[in-house]
């Protein structure tokens, strides 16, 4: 199966029987990201959370009166 990668847009190749490859035939929401990119976003996010100025917001979830 042919991919292109969302951020650079570089065509590689996944074995037709792979995870990622039937996740993406199945699930069209699913994108793929090729190993450059996956990686170069996991060091800049680590640079974050270390710099301490990372935050995470979460949903507060309200407490149902019943």
């Amino acid at each position: 199966m042919r991919v292109k990668c969302v951020l650079c847009e570089k065509i590689n190749t996944l074995p037709d029987d792979d995870l990622r490859a039937k996740r993406l035939r199945n699930r069209p929401i699913h994108t793929y990201m090729c190993e450059v990119c996956d990686e170069r976003i996991t060091q800049n996010t680590q640079k974050r959370i270390d710099s301490g100025r990372f935050r995470l917001y979460q949903v507060k979830k309200s407490k149902n009166s019943f």
